[in-house]
């Protein structure tokens, strides 16, 4: 992820099945929810860490649909 400036840093918590990508150093000043993610956003409204729960089912179920996609086309 060095050099990539959309991506700072990926963590997972296995206990609580968590995956959290911090997009920039900027202080969170509120966050939204959509589903299985959270956007933390700043006081500007930019994105600075999403936060995707049920990690594993999520990450699963997108790979099966871009696999499926791949399949097709």
């Amino acid at each position: 992820l060095e050099g990539d400036p959309g991506m700072r840093k990926i963590r997972y918590s296995q206990d609580e099945d968590v995956l959290l990508i911090e997009l920039s150093e900027n202080p969170v000043d509120h966050a939204e929810e959509a589903g299985q993610l959270i956007v933390h956003l700043s006081s500007a409204g930019e994105p600075v860490l999403l936060g995707i729960l049920d990690a594993k089912e999520f990450l699963l179920g997108s790979l099966s649909t871009v696999m499926r996609g791949a399949d097709t086309g």
